[in-house]
């Protein structure tokens, strides 16, 4: 599932081909993913006219404002979307589900092998994003923030990490690897935890997701970039999907378990 290193990256490689640029027309091959509004033709019309004029990221949402804000084209990748600007021209993919025509020849495809990726227009942006919790990348969070955020919880912290209303754009991936980088064990209980391990997580979190983003994702199931090249991350992690591989620290081999549903890998060893 493209996680925050993945989709700031496929928003990093949209906006030289997309911004400026305006919406001429829309087919749906599935409507399904269409959240809001529910119809499609409503859709169509809506977005016929309207000119890109920014694209962001919150947490694992993709975010185009329309003509300055007066409308917002949101996109959630899900476990299998892929974005991308091609030319009009180009043979429709089998798996695109959606395609927003733009004017002078170029479309905004999104293919979706699993059809579970979404798509919101809306006036206001808060009725999608208003439940995430902080961006972990920026100033404002810092480890008293996150201190803040797991304070009195007494959840498993695997999962508490992985809750999008705690901390906006962690995933599988990044979690395993974060709780590496701090050497807590994953199945750990977040009350459990002293201040120097919530200090080492919070840098872990950082450290983690910004080498994604530098390394342009991790292509380990489904995600390539726009250009349909693949990411770096998959070749820098230290657990994820490296079960019964020796841990770089230790040696010991790297164990696999499944926590709230989610394969989670971690070193015995390393992580107490």
């Amino acid at each position: 599932m493209p996680e925050l290193p993945e989709v700031e990256t496929v928003v990093r490689a949209l906006r030289d081909p997309l911004v400026g640029r305006t919406f001429s027309g829309f087919e749906s091959y599935w409507p399904n993913q269409i959240v809001v509004p529910d119809d499609v033709n409503q859709l169509r019309d809506r977005i016929r006219g309207r000119t890109v004029t920014a694209i962001t990221r919150r947490a694992k949402y993709i975010v185009m404002s329309l003509d300055d804000g007066a409308e917002t084209l949101i996109v959630h990748l899900k476990m299998t979307g892929h974005l991308a600007v091609v030319p009009t021209d180009q043979p429709v993919h089998k798996h695109v589900r959606n395609l927003f025509h733009l004017e002078d020849g170029d479309d905004l495809r999104f293919r979706d092998v699993r059809k579970f990726g979404r798509i919101y227009l809306v006036k206001d942006p808060l009725e999608i994003l208003a439940k995430l919790g902080p961006e972990p990348l920026e100033d404002d969070f810092t480890t008293d923030v996150f201190t803040q955020r797991i304070a009195g919880r007494t959840r498993v912290i695997k999962p508490l990490i992985l809750d999008q209303t705690i901390v906006a754009g962690v995933g599988n991936i990044y979690a395993d690897e974060s709780l590496f980088y701090a050497k807590i064990r994953p199945d750990r209980h977040a009350n459990t935890l002293t201040q120097s391990e919530k200090d080492l997580l919070w840098a872990g979190i950082r450290h983690s997701l910004q080498n994604g983003i530098d390394r342009e994702g991790a292509s380990i199931d489904s995600y390539v970039k726009p250009d349909g090249t693949k990411g770096d991350m998959q070749n820098a992690v230290n657990v994820f999907r490296r079960t019964g591989n020796p841990c770089y620290d230790c040696g010991t081999p790297i164990e696999r378990i499944v926590l709230a549903q989610r394969s989670t890998h971690f070193c015995p060893v390393c992580q107490k």
